[in-house]
């Protein structure tokens, strides 16, 4: 990791393009349940606004394992997301 803006900057952009794939799936099945598919946007903000404050804790000691761990948490949580879109 390069340095906290980047990996603010893959945070935003993986959650993003997680909640836009929703809206599209959304958008291209007008006539199926929404309620899965807001859960999973929801759980996606949700995600986002612990790895934000995560980022943001100021009282860590190893801040490379810190940040590397957050890392590992967004493509953990990413995947299961994911996972869940394409089971709708």
């Amino acid at each position: 990791m390069a340095n906290k803006r980047d990996l603010k900057k893959d945070i935003n952009y993986v959650l993003g393009d997680i909640i836009e794939a929703v809206y599209v799936w959304e958008y291209t099945n007008p006539t199926k349940e929404t309620k899965e598919s807001e859960a999973i946007i929801d759980d996606a903000i949700e995600t986002f606004d612990v790895l934000i404050a995560k980022v943001n804790a100021k009282d860590v000691e190893n801040k490379k394992a810190h940040f590397k761990s957050i890392n590992t948490e967004l493509e953990t949580k990413g995947r299961e997301l994911i996972e869940r879109i394409n089971k709708l």
